[in-house]
């Protein structure tokens, strides 16, 4: 975002986990609302911006003379087995041929995308995410990153990640993977109790995500990401205790705390969850209070809405610097810059547009066969979007506004272009949210917790919005 974090701010950010959020505030904000991976959201992209409107975008970042690195997205859409919480895009399969089918289209979506930005442009930052990228053999694998070196540059230094499934990876596999050059690691734990696992269709020993962290430290990975999911069926306040206290003696370099959001009309593997097993909303805030106490007490800092690190982290260290950033993938040390996303459903950013990949493999398939690039929507961003994009991402990342920089930046008189703004912020300062002066708006220790509640404020799109239930609630 270019912001350098205010001396007052950096004391905030230091001392801010030892502030406890009380219960009423996160009822009175446990609502819908977006995730701010972008801004506009996902939901606001158009058909009517087509592969024409991003070929543009790539050519004119082509023509530039000071483009920075790239991030890139590869999304694998396929898992041998459905959990019934997921969300994703995904295809449940155990024909691993569909793979091989697969990569083969993902190689000519790369050409396409080279031919207009150019080859060899620099990557500092990679990320395979899916569905389950480790369902890729250790030789197909090997053949997509040959590929996406042969057309990129991924630069020495840089985050390349990968999301791993502990049930489809041994300790040769993770050799494999650091060989190839990922150099960072996202286990999917959610719970580590047994009939919580079963529920939810997705049995993993604890000892086993165990043994491959600890595997994965001795190998040398730079960093190691577990996520955790509260509110899923037959978790109970005790039963998620103990599994933050399993989490306290693995110590991952950082955990990804998420609230499920039980949507079965949108997401049919929902569909085989019982509802009355699932967690009280009273249970479910004190499965949040509760973790919020013990990851503070077990030393790691809070880097902002559900994500905490270690303090020698780079994310936790980008927090402290003001270096924070945000993008589809989440929150990210690397530089606000463009980010390619390749395969199924795959959203990306170039320029001042976003765009998405055809969501089914059918289609996306079909696109490339014709010599297409599978874009099928996106957005044009407008001057107010830029201008609001700048406001939402120094909340989500640097908790506070500077008005001059704003104003510089874009310039507008910032309390004239948004007086409805801050008289609706003048509200969650009273509940201790916020604190604004002449100078800036600043997010309090306890407004971390709920800083998606401060960034909607300035969402354009969602004020004149009534329908809300589509997103997931903050809490």
């Amino acid at each position: 975002m270019g912001c350098v974090l205010h001396a007052q701010c950096t004391a905030v950010l230091e001392s801010f986990v030892s502030y406890a959020i009380s219960d009423e505030l996160l009822r009175r904000f446990d609502v819908p609302g977006p995730r701010y991976t972008s801004y506009p959201t996902a939901d606001r992209f158009v058909e009517a911006f087509t592969e024409t409107d991003y070929i543009r975008a790539l050519e004119q970042r082509a023509a530039g003379s000071l483009a920075l690195p790239l991030s890139i997205y590869v999304h694998i859409p396929f898992c041998e087995h459905v959990c019934y919480y997921c969300a994703c895009n995904k295809v449940i399969t155990r024909q691993h041929d569909r793979a091989t089918e697969y990569l083969r289209y993902l190689h000519r979506e790369v050409e396409l995308q080279v031919r207009h930005a150019g080859k060899g442009q620099s990557v500092s930052q990679l990320h395979l995410g899916g569905g389950t990228p480790t369902f890729l053999s250790d030789e197909e694998l090997d053949d997509l990153m040959t590929m996406l070196r042969r057309n990129f540059n991924l630069v020495p230094g840089g985050e390349y990640s990968i999301e791993v499934d502990p049930r489809t990876v041994t300790d040769q596999r993770l050799q494999t993977l650091a060989r190839l050059g990922f150099n960072r690691l996202s286990f999917g734990v959610q719970d580590f109790d047994p009939a919580v696992q079963k529920a939810v269709h997705r049995v993993q020993p604890a000892e086993q995500v165990f043994h491959l962290v600890d595997t994965a430290r001795k190998i040398g990975f730079e960093s190691v990401n577990v996520d955790l999911i509260y509110g899923l069926p037959l978790q109970t306040p005790e039963s998620f205790r103990r599994t933050l206290g399993q989490i306290g003696e693995l110590r991952p370099d950082r955990i990804a705390l998420y609230a499920y959001a039980h949507l079965p009309a949108r997401f049919k593997p929902q569909r085989r969850i019982a509802v009355a097993e699932l967690p009280s909303p009273g249970d479910k805030l004190s499965m949040l209070s509760m973790s919020l106490d013990a990851l503070s007490d077990a030393g790691y800092d809070y880097v902002g809405m559900d994500h905490f690190a270690l303090p020698n982290d780079a994310l936790a260290v980008a927090k402290r610097q003001g270096r924070l950033h945000r993008n589809f993938q989440g929150y990210s040390t690397q530089p606000d810059c463009d980010l390619i996303a390749l395969g199924v459903s795959a959203i990306g950013r170039v320029g001042a547009t976003y765009s998405q990949n055809a969501k089914t493999l059918d289609e996306y398939y079909d696109a490339l066969d014709q010599g297409r690039l599978p874009i099928v929507r996106g957005l044009a961003l407008t001057r107010d979007d830029l201008l609001r994009r700048s406001v939402i991402m120094s909340v989500m990342c640097q908790g506070t506004v500077e008005f001059e920089s704003i104003e510089l930046g874009h310039l507008i008189d910032f309390k004239t272009y948004f007086a409805r703004e801050l008289e609706a912020l003048a509200g969650l300062a009273e509940h201790g949210l916020v604190t604004i002066d002449d100078q800036r708006i600043q997010v309090t220790p306890t407004g971390w917790y709920l800083v998606r509640a401060i960034a909607m404020v300035f969402d354009k799109y969602l004020q004149s919005d009534i329908d809300r239930a589509r997103f997931s609630k903050i809490i």
